[in-house]
């Protein structure tokens, strides 16, 4: 039988039980991380291990990248659903882009842009827990 880790069980758990906010914070903290290992790989010197390193992370990012885009709802979301789904787009041009050339800028750039919105999306689903708790209403309104 094929028991999963701890860890595994742990965020198959969370990722069930998490609300619509707190799944974008989790997908925004995933891209990040995999991007912060992308830049590892500019320390290696080996070029198999340099070139797998920064393509694999990345590609992660991009493929969460594309789940948020795809998530947005853009009949119901109105300017803020048109505005991040530029956004998206660009930071996957910008990945693709770093990533052939391996070059730092866009990988740079998307940390700081992912940084920005999950800090906001942390904010807005701590407050949406304190100001909705009694009045029932749910961030899913929102993705």
């Amino acid at each position: 039988m094929n028991y999963l880790k701890p860890w595994q069980s742990y965020q198959q758990v969370s990722t069930k039980t998490a609300s619509p906010g707190l799944l974008v914070v989790m997908l925004y903290d995933g891209a990040i991380s995999f991007l912060e290992r992308a830049l590892t790989g500019f320390d290696f010197e080996d070029p198999l291990e340099f070139n797998a390193t920064i393509n694999n992370n990345v590609l992660r990012a991009q493929q969460i990248l594309t789940e948020l885009n795809s998530s947005l709802d853009m009949k119901r979301g109105g300017e803020i659903s048109v505005t991040l789904r530029r956004l998206y787009y660009y930071m996957d041009a910008r990945l693709t882009q770093s990533n052939l050339t391996k070059t730092r800028s866009g990988i740079d750039e998307a940390i700081r842009h992912l940084t920005v919105l999950r800090d906001a999306w942390r904010e807005m689903v701590a407050g949406a827990g304190q100001d909705h708790a009694s009045s029932g209403m749910s961030l899913s309104t929102c993705v």
